[in-house]
């Protein structure tokens, strides 16, 4: 099996969840954000029940942190997993 660089798969999991929940804030930033979530629930099927918060910059940043160092771990741990049974 081909070997994967921990650190790049971290990275490359790290930036995708860093732009996800970027947009993410933008769109609470924008005012958009109930408008989006409205409309995905209602093409699952799902009766929109939830209310999106005002924007605050500090939540924003703590989000888009925590789930870009989530991704980061989650990445850097599937590779050396990968890696270990490469064995």
């Amino acid at each position: 099996m081909t070997r994967v660089s921990p650190h790049r798969l971290g990275l490359l999991l790290g930036t995708l969840l860093l732009g996800f929940h970027s947009v993410w804030a933008a769109l609470v930033a924008s005012g958009w954000a109930q408008t989006v979530m409205d409309f995905v629930f209602r093409i699952h099927f799902i009766k929109p029940v939830y209310a999106v918060a005002s924007f605050d910059a500090v939540t924003a940043l703590l989000l888009i942190a925590i789930t870009a160092g989530a991704g980061y771990v989650t990445g850097f741990m599937l590779a050396a997993l990968w890696n270990g049974f490469d064995k």
